[in-house]
């Protein structure tokens, strides 16, 4: 009989949040999606124009693979990566890039570039909470792998004590999904250190950075250039920057030559590039459309200013003030329409069944996003909240 030839169990936290909202919505529930982690709408205008543009061109390098180069658009990644910092911040430093499709399809050659298929790495991620694909591939390899402690006591920002001797790699999220905590130069600066002193290479996967509220947001590019033995690399992307780029998958990594030249060479064993029509278009946008690009910030800045001040009127508790992007993380309750709260899941069910609010929940935390137009949903939202009667 033919069946998976997976382990059981790996059901995906999305996709149960998906049926529980299917049930409701049958059930004559009205949603209020704060569960959506990816702007909403279309990509700004200007990256559709110039991806238009590019589309219509008749050079043959605008429509061939575009492999570990970019043919179609000549330095694209140090010209990608230079636009999130000040003009010829990078110029002469030792570094090299790589365009990449989207950040995701990477975070599996991460481990291979520094030879999990020859030896059983030790990693360390920021994933609990957090975005967990770095941890789900260190499973799928067979990794050795442990989780970084994030929580309200330490701001979700993890000391140099906390990782485990004999790591090999650390791959970080800042800033983080689903906290919105940055990370702060003096703060690097300590992760840097450490690294560099015990051979560990560090990856920082950082879509947010150009949606920082915070003047204190800092990449880790910043500070790795002052550690010459450090071996690094940071990857950016363009997924929310243009607001919706989410599909475009475009991006870029900036880092060390020797880490840059072995993801290089694990992605060109198995990777054709990016399609370059839309990173043309994404690369216009960030180079010549600021405006756009900060609004996007803006709008975001505005909107988590909005759900952080109903929210915490009817009593809810922020794990931590987010410094970055669209996402806020709240502490589940204990209590809630008059129930015992079992745990995260139980609690986002329960306001999704009773109230159509939808979350995300990351035991024992909660992340309500505000990629959704919120001044629209401020009444059901306060209404709900106040009817759910939350208390620590």
């Amino acid at each position: 009989m033919r069946k998976s030839w997976l382990p059981e169990g790996g059901t995906n936290l999305f996709q149960a949040i998906k049926d529980k909202c299917r049930e409701a919505e049958a059930g004559g529930k009205t949603l209020y999606r704060l569960s959506i982690g990816q702007p909403t709408g279309p990509a700004l205008l200007s990256a559709r124009k110039a991806a238009a543009r590019a589309v219509m061109s008749d050079k043959e390098s605008m429509h061939e693979y575009q492999d570990n180069g970019s043919p179609g658009v000549p330095d694209f990644a140090k010209r990608f990566v230079q636009a999130h910092f000040n003009a010829n911040f990078l110029e002469g430093a030792d570094v090299d890039y790589l365009p990449i499709p989207g950040i995701k399809p990477m975070l599996g050659l991460v481990p291979l570039a520094c030879g999990a298929a020859q030896n059983p790495l030790q990693v360390a991620t920021t994933t609990k909470p957090g975005y967990p694909t770095p941890a789900d591939w260190s499973g799928y390899l067979g990794l050795q792998h442990h989780a970084l402690p994030l929580n309200p006591e330490n701001s979700f920002l993890f000391k140099p004590e906390d990782i485990v001797i004999g790591t090999d790699l650390i791959m970080t999220n800042y800033p983080h999904n689903p906290s919105g905590q940055i990370a702060t130069r003096e703060w690097w600066k300590g992760i840097c250190r450490h690294c560099d002193d015990h051979n560990i290479r560090l990856f920082n996967d950082n879509p947010y950075y150009i949606l920082s509220h915070l003047p204190e947001s800092c990449p880790l590019t910043e500070v790795a250039l002052n550690f010459p033995d450090l071996s690094w690399a940071e990857a950016f992307s363009a997924s929310k920057m243009i607001s919706n780029g989410t599909g475009w998958r475009i991006g870029a990594i900036v880092g060390s030559p020797d880490f840059i030249g072995d993801i290089a060479t694990i992605k060109g064993n198995t990777d054709s590039g990016f399609a370059a029509p839309m990173a043309a278009g994404a690369l216009y946008s960030i180079e010549n459309d600021k405006e756009g690009v900060a609004e996007c910030r803006e709008r975001y800045g505005r909107r988590l200013k909005i759900l952080i001040d109903i929210l915490t009127r009817r009593g809810m508790e922020l794990a931590v003030r987010p410094g970055a992007g669209f996402f806020t993380l709240w502490k589940r309750p204990n209590q809630a329409f008059g129930v015992e709260i079992r745990d995260a899941e139980h609690f986002n069910f329960l306001m999704i069944e009773r109230t159509g609010v939808v979350g995300v929940h990351f035991e024992p935390y909660i992340r309500y996003a505000v990629c959704g137009d919120i001044a629209a949903m401020v009444k059901h939202i306060d209404t709900a909240f106040k009817e759910a009667k939350v208390s620590y």
